[in-house]
């Protein structure tokens, strides 16, 4: 099977890297989307043209703003066959991030984002780990933090189209340890995707922290009988 792995903010795609060999070892083809952050429709663009150049079916796997960006992707995308929502947003009509956001508990690690004049944000580095990546080996946080891709505001504050996920099968992966994305929030998109649920005891990087659990539940997720020769 075809898998588009999609990051949120303040990261690239090289936080799946573990996910990916483990998906790659089942023998599916897999591509990390590295997003530009300028804007949600800019991201957006930039994933339907990592879906195109696959054959055959995709599935979409969407990271925290991720979320809202698989989900403007798959928006009338044939080749979409379903989305997996990783400790993510999943936005419906004319919502935002920052809308969305408020929706749930005023989390501790919200504290870490600076926002500059231009518009563009980060993380504070000495609050990363606490924020995103609590189980995370601080080494490795600190790299991270070091590493960390600036966002815009424009990726909170445009608003999204129709949720694709009215129209695909969906799962979701719950971070029940989220120090930023509220658990109670995930649990609300969950049950508006109607997903089928992993819950981890994990930070807001899963992926990082609990690779094995992540790529068990995209694997689930993929069609029985589609792996191919992985890229």
């Amino acid at each position: 099977m075809n898998v588009v792995l999609v990051h949120g903010a303040w990261c690239d795609g090289s936080m799946w890297q573990a996910v990916i060999a483990l998906l790659q070892d089942d023998g599916h083809r897999v591509v990390a989307v590295q997003l530009p952050l300028t804007g949600l429709a800019d991201d957006i663009a930039w994933t339907r043209r990592e879906i195109a150049a696959f054959d055959g079916p995709v599935t979409l796997v969407g990271h925290s703003y991720g979320g809202a960006v698989i989900s403007g992707a798959a928006q009338q995308n044939t080749q979409v066959t379903g989305l997996v929502l990783v400790a993510a947003y999943a936005p419906d009509e004319s919502e935002t991030i920052a809308v969305l956001s408020e929706r749930g508990a005023n989390t501790r690690g919200r504290g870490a984002i600076r926002f500059a004049e231009d518009g563009w944000s980060d993380l504070d580095p000495d609050l990363f780990r606490e924020a995103l990546a609590a189980d995370v080996p601080e080494p490795t946080t600190r790299v991270l933090a070091a590493v960390q891709k600036p966002t815009h505001g424009a990726c909170f504050s445009s608003p999204s189209g129709r949720g694709a996920w009215h129209d695909l099968p969906c799962a979701y992966v719950l971070s029940v340890d989220d120090r930023i994305l509220d658990p109670g929030l995930q649990h609300w998109f969950a049950e508006r995707t109607n997903a089928t649920v992993t819950e981890l005891r994990s930070s807001h990087l899963s992926p990082i922290s609990h690779p094995g659990d992540v790529a068990a539940a995209i694997g689930r997720m993929l069609p029985a009988g589609t792996s191919s020769e992985p890229i």
